[in-house]
């Protein structure tokens, strides 16, 4: 029989027991609550990361763009006012004009940014076919030549170049083709006959013109177009060796552009060719080292004196050189890599291949022609009349690569929607919750 002292000492053993059971219980339960609530928390963080990653791929495009513009628009000012003055149109001619395009390129990138992916799919052939329609207009009676080269138009006192629209038309409509093609992607007779036809349409009526350099900036985002689009390696070995036996065909056809090259792989030692073919690529030479280190200051060049051809077009980099030094080159060079970088993001994060094609056509242009302008400027090519993208003067350039940046930021802007969407439906719901909220 029990004693007396031993009752309470079992009763308070039971109920130490049932509060420890108790309290087991109650963890359990609190940690069930608990890391729901820590795995509802850390889906949240996941999406606002999302929204935050893309939204910051946005702004970077939009905010190197838009200081790239603005420093050109100080570049074409400070390396034309010389130029205008004594051609009779004042020091701000050129610098009134580079600021309308602006004004206008601008809006049209922020309204061009607010239309969907679906909006380009749909209209990228009739865009295309426009686009073909344009470059067509320059053979008519209004098509002007300029230095041989007959791609303009002029209409009412105002001219524009239609192979720049031509480029994101052809951007556009290969991202069309590789999208309903996508399953296809494998069969080369699939991709190569419709865009090969329209590339071939396309780059073929620049160089009746008689325009080399956009002809071979359209190349290059063609197989930019191709290469992001899924488009098999060796079927693009294929094209880029077919292009590297046409290359020599079209570009002796021309006497001009037969003796350029030739006066480059001779390094401008013919002493017969200083006043002529050497004149530009040995002052743009001049003007990059000159430049030295730190620049000889802002508006302070001495090449732009009429000295220097094109200098505030395909030789503004030589005045950038000249006036902000190896340091302001340089910057600028980081900025078209950060523009870069902004587009490649795009490119990682879309899941719609007909953005990341488009996306890479316009990375391929704008880069691309970036590089081949420098390049240009340093001597590694001949002059082939191709401006810097942002940069320089001209506003038909300037405009259609503000809508063609646009036409990214478009994509940019739907990432977050995606994403964000993607993220809430692959991590939010867990046991014991119900449509992403707790029970």
């Amino acid at each position: 029989m029990a004693t007396p002292t031993d009752l309470p000492a079992n009763g308070r053993s039971a109920r130490a027991r049932a509060s420890a059971a108790g309290a087991a219980t109650s963890a359990r339960a609190g940690s069930g609550v608990d890391g729901a609530r820590r795995r509802s928390n850390g889906a949240v963080v996941a999406v606002k990361n999302v929204f935050v990653a893309e939204s910051t791929t946005f702004y970077t495009i939009l905010g190197v763009t838009l200081f790239l513009v603005v420093f050109g628009v100080v570049m074409v000012l400070s390396s034309s006012s010389v130029e205008e003055y004594r051609y009779k149109h004042g020091f701000f001619g050129a610098f009134a004009k580079q600021g309308l395009y602006a004004l206008i390129g601008v809006p049209l990138m922020l309204v061009v940014s607010r239309f969907s992916a679906d909006f380009w799919r749909r209209w990228a052939m009739r865009i295309l076919g426009a686009g073909l329609v344009l470059q067509l207009l320059v053979f008519s009676p209004i098509g002007i030549s300029v230095q041989g080269n007959r791609n303009w138009i002029g209409i009412g006192g105002f001219t524009a170049q239609p192979s720049e629209i031509l480029k994101l038309a052809l951007v556009l409509g290969i991202g069309a083709v590789l999208f309903r093609k996508r399953e296809k992607l494998h069969d080369w007779r699939e991709v190569f006959i419709p865009v090969g036809l329209a590339t071939a349409v396309s780059i073929g009526l620049v160089l009746v013109g008689g325009d080399q350099g956009t002809a071979m900036i359209m190349m290059i985002l063609v197989f930019g177009s191709l290469f992001v689009g899924g488009v098999r390696l060796r079927h693009l070995a294929v094209g880029v060796a077919a292009i590297a036996v046409m290359l020599p065909v079209v570009t002796m056809a021309s006497s001009s552009r037969q003796s350029r090259i030739s006066a480059w792989l001779s390094g401008c030692t013919d002493s017969n060719q200083a006043q002529d073919l050497c004149w530009q690529p040995v002052h743009g030479m001049w003007a990059l080292a000159s430049g030295g280190v730190f620049g000889v200051g802002l508006g302070n060049s001495k090449l732009k004196w009429s000295w220097l051809p094109e200098a505030d077009n395909d030789y503004i980099f030589a005045i950038v050189g000249e006036e902000l030094g190896l340091i302001g080159a340089v910057v600028v060079l980081a900025l078209f890599v950060v523009l870069a970088i902004g587009m490649i993001r795009v490119i990682r994060l879309s899941p719609d291949p007909f953005v990341r094609t488009v996306t890479g056509g316009v990375l391929a242009w704008v880069i691309g022609q970036a590089l081949v302008n420098i390049a240009v400027v340093l001597g590694l090519l001949p002059v082939l009349g191709v401006p810097l993208p942002l940069i320089s003067a001209g506003g038909s350039a300037l405009i259609m690569t503000l809508v063609a940046i646009g036409v990214v930021l478009s994509f940019a802007r739907d990432l977050p929607s995606r994403s964000g969407s993607r993220a809430r439906a692959t991590t939010v719901p867990e046991p014991g919750t119900r449509n992403g909220a707790l029970r």
